[in-house]
């Protein structure tokens, strides 16, 4: 543990978070937003339209597992979120459902989880993290779609063909959201707000499935969004305490 303590914003879930911070990634964008800083970045590079003076903190922590459906994480969900511990999240972003959604492979070798287990994972997932503290917010975030194209070249001969599809993803996100409805949990349409950009499946990803820096930054100003829009108001980037003065307290003469 390292002071002064900061809030900290848990990234939980499958290689969409465990890759987060490569490729110009979201988790990083994020870490960066978050990070001590005195200086107005342009955030038109978030697709966001106004100049923002960036002079706050939070620890933008990782817990990402490659290959992990919902049902791997609700396993390790007391160790990766101790109801113990001492410091709990501000804010946790969790993602599952592209591996959950993957058809079912005839020798039980495939990552897919039935979509009625699906929600009722995520249902207790959201359950465990609400208890955490009264302070303690989520996001959840639905499966994006996928090039299927992209995808079938960079997996050839490691994923079955036509095992993971847009058709399929479409249904996990859309009960992802209808979930976050009924629990009153904010969550972000990945599936649906990466569409909007007319040439999302050229340059959203690097394989057909994970994110390249231009998906990212769709994740990150969607995220973003919610923050503002649910005045969660100790979350948000501009709102958060400085720790320090601007500049270190020395003169000249003592350096």
């Amino acid at each position: 543990m390292v002071g002064p303590i900061r809030p900290q914003f848990v990234l939980f879930g499958s290689s969409i978070v465990q890759f987060s911070f490569s490729n110009g990634g979201w988790g990083a964008i994020l870490a960066d937003i978050y990070s001590r800083k005195s200086i107005c970045l342009l955030a038109q590079t978030l697709c966001l339209s106004l100049f923002v003076s960036l002079k706050d903190e939070a620890d933008i922590l990782v817990r990402g597992y490659a290959g992990w459906n919902s049902r791997n994480g609700l396993q390790a969900l007391e160790q990766v979120f101790p109801k113990d511990a001492s410091i709990q999240p501000s804010l946790v972003i969790v993602y599952f459902g592209g591996n959950d959604s993957m058809l079912p492979d005839p020798l039980g070798l495939s990552l897919h989880v039935p979509l009625p287990e699906y929600v009722e994972n995520m249902r207790k997932i959201a359950t465990h993290l609400k208890s955490l503290s009264q302070k303690t917010r989520l996001i959840f975030l639905t499966a994006p779609p996928v090039n299927e194209e992209q995808m079938r070249k960079a997996f050839s001969g490691i994923m079955r063909e036509n095992s993971r599809t847009n058709k399929q993803l479409q249904m996990y996100s859309d009960a992802c959201v209808e979930l976050c409805r009924e629990m009153d949990i904010k969550a972000v349409d990945l599936f649906t707000s990466m569409q909007k950009r007319s040439d999302w499946s050229t340059v959203c990803f690097t394989d057909g499935i994970h994110f390249s820096s231009e998906g990212s930054k769709i994740v990150v100003e969607e995220i973003l969004k919610v923050l503002e829009e649910a005045d969660w108001e100790r979350l948000q980037w501009n709102s958060l305490p400085t720790e320090f003065e601007e500049f270190a307290p020395y003169t000249a003469s003592r350096v």
